[in-house]
């Protein structure tokens, strides 16, 4: 059955080692995730009394200038677009992929008001699960945050992690994953929010951390079939145990390193299986902090991957 997956020496050439830690801070915490783009991102387009808007744009696209003028929110690129309109079109620059280039956006007027048939974003917002904290860093989530319109990985201008309480789930249904909903404190930060990448989301931890809660990093060869625990928050803010049980190890997977089933019947019970906002929730085996949760089966919600810690350790070492 197809399985469907949502959103975990050479000589004369450079050497790179990451010295990650042998021992960190256990995550499990949920916590609120903002981050503005590098630019405004096209998410979509609409029509203009029954037409497409005349304009080269894709969905994806970042908007960087109208005219000269650069521009990293929605407020500043509404004015630049008035400051620079003339014969009812302006001159933007965007980012497609790695290429810059240039384009000219024709606006309608519509009752007095000039309309793009651009729906744009600036910002993201969601929730997650820190996998672990080292030091002064963290890592969190386990994979890239993408713009769900577009599935377009987010650049990174600012961004901050913060305190959320779970107030409710959505239960899980094969076929149709659920989530986590939350109440947000964004005044409380824990953190900011540096790097997305491929494997997570990583920068620097502000608040502070139990010192009860400092655990083994454990290494891929240690890693076993059999049973395991994950950390994740169900109510409020309380981190809590469950069980699972490892089915499958991939030494050469990027991120799907760790196959695994829930077994532990109360989380299946107020959950369903694997849930949205799970994401970074840590993996323990043996005493060792060996992973993070980063998927779930969409076909079979009980189901899920995981990357190795190991990966996200040294992914967080990088500039």
């Amino acid at each position: 059955m197809k399985k469907f997956i949502v959103f975990l020496c050479i000589i004369g050439f450079p050497l790179n080692v990451f010295a990650y830690s042998d021992r960190v801070y256990l995550g499990g915490n949920t916590v609120g995730i903002n981050i503005k783009s590098e630019g405004i991102m096209v998410i979509g387009f609409y029509n203009i009394n029954g037409s497409k808007p005349k304009t080269s744009l894709k969905e994806g696209d970042i908007i960087v200038k109208v005219g000269n003028t650069k521009v990293n929110t929605t407020s500043e690129l509404t004015k630049a677009i008035e400051d620079n309109l003339e014969d009812n079109k302006v001159n933007i620059t965007y980012k497609r992929g790695k290429k810059e280039d240039t384009t000219d956006i024709i606006l309608e007027n519509v009752g007095g008001i000039y309309k793009t048939g651009l729906y744009v974003k600036d910002s993201i917002t969601g929730i997650g699960t820190v996998s672990f904290i080292d030091g002064d860093t963290y890592g969190c989530l386990g994979h890239e945050v993408i713009e769900s319109n577009t599935s377009k990985m987010i650049e990174v201008k600012s961004g901050s992690i913060f305190e959320n309480s779970i107030s409710s789930i959505e239960m899980s249904k094969d076929g149709s994953p659920g989530s986590k909903n939350a109440k947000f404190y964004y005044q409380n930060t824990y953190g900011d929010i540096t790097k997305n990448t491929k494997y997570g989301i990583y920068g620097s931890w502000y608040s502070n951390v139990d010192e009860k809660r400092l655990i083994d990093v454990g290494k891929p060869s240690q890693v076993e079939l059999g049973d395991a625990t994950i950390y994740t928050v169900l109510n409020g803010e309380d981190i809590e145990e469950f069980t699972i049980k490892i089915t499958k190890i991939n030494l050469n997977s990027d991120i799907k390193n760790i196959t695994f089933e829930i077994t532990d019947e109360r989380l299946l019970k107020e959950t369903g299986g694997i849930v949205q906002g799970m994401s970074g929730s840590p993996i323990v085996q043996n005493g060792k902090l060996i992973g993070a949760v980063t998927h779930v089966v969409t076909d079979n919600v009980k189901t899920g991957y995981g990357i190795f810690i190991t990966t996200m350790l040294e992914e967080s070492d990088k500039d």
